[in-house]
């Protein structure tokens, strides 16, 4: 008859005078690796520490600031430039425009970076999902392809023969001014405004998809002047904006789209640069 709990026939009782064994600690099992559903982890949800009315306040203090800039370089340039000029002359030449906007977005970068402080203790790179990516050079050859795909509705779109940018390719030194602003700091300023700050507080609110095309159009309004209110190269505009905010939504990364922005910048000015024979023949851009 078994006894519960004796030990199995062919066992050995031990004697209360045996020594005692310490037993070795139970290790800890490691866990399984996870499978493909397990290993995912869903996109973090949008929530800037800034408020919707502070982006408002923000894209009006821009506006203001580059004005006044524009005004600060013009009164600055106007012995060099036009001394005897009328002063409506001055302040209209690329090398004001140029220097008041390089101007303003220097006061408005220290601006978007006190308005991060202001509301966190985090880094500013990770409030503003900077992430930079770790194959940067796809997303400016992704830039490139995006220009180069759009380049074909130049010849379906309605298009106007003189847009007020073509203003600012009359010389070699107003197109390399302009390249410089175009493909290095314009890009970073707006990816900043529309996907760093903008972007993530219509997000929290109305979620991606809304948020992409309402992103997209207010970054296309923005362009409307410079295209001269013209719906052809506007709607080119849109497709852009609806490609990097898409971008900046999927990746969560700001740094992503303003590698792209400056591929797509980048490979407008080159292709005018090849096409008047290094800016030389300024002449075959209005042709």
């Amino acid at each position: 008859m078994e006894i519960a709990g004796a030990p199995e026939s062919g066992g050995t009782v031990s004697s209360p005078n045996d020594p005692i064994t310490e037993q070795p600690p139970p290790q800890p099992i490691p866990p399984l690796a996870p499978g493909p559903e397990e290993s995912y982890q869903p996109a973090l949800a949008e929530n800037p520490p800034w408020s919707g009315w502070e982006v408002v306040a923000l894209a009006l203090i821009t506006l203001v600031t580059m004005f006044l800039c524009v005004l600060v370089v013009g009164y600055a340039l106007r012995p060099y430039l036009a001394p005897h000029g009328a002063w409506s002359s001055v302040i209209t030449t690329p090398e004001v425009i140029v220097g008041g906007q390089l101007l303003a977005y220097v006061l408005l970068f220290f601006l978007m970076y006190a308005l991060v402080r202001n509301h966190t203790e985090q880094s500013v790179f990770q409030a503003l999902r900077w992430k930079w990516p770790k194959n940067w050079s796809n997303y400016l050859l992704a830039g490139l392809i995006l220009a180069t795909c759009l380049w074909p509705l130049e010849y379906v779109l309605p298009m106007p023969k003189k847009l007020p940018i073509d203003d600012f390719f009359q010389t070699a030194r107003e197109a390399y001014l302009l390249s410089v602003l175009g493909v290095l700091f314009a890009p970073l300023f707006e990816e900043l405004f529309f996907r760093g700050f903008l972007y993530p507080v219509m997000a929290r609110r109305w979620g991606m998809g809304v948020s992409i095309v309402v992103t997209a159009i207010f970054f296309a309004f923005v362009h409307t002047m410079q295209l001269k209110y013209s719906w052809g190269p506007v709607l080119v505009i849109f497709i852009v904006g609806l490609v990097l905010t898409t971008v900046r939504a999927v990746k969560k990364s700001v740094a992503a789209t303003v590698l792209m922005h400056m591929g797509y910048n980048g490979t407008l000015f080159i292709a005018t640069f090849i096409a008047t024979d290094g800016f030389r023949h300024m002449e075959k851009f209005k042709q």
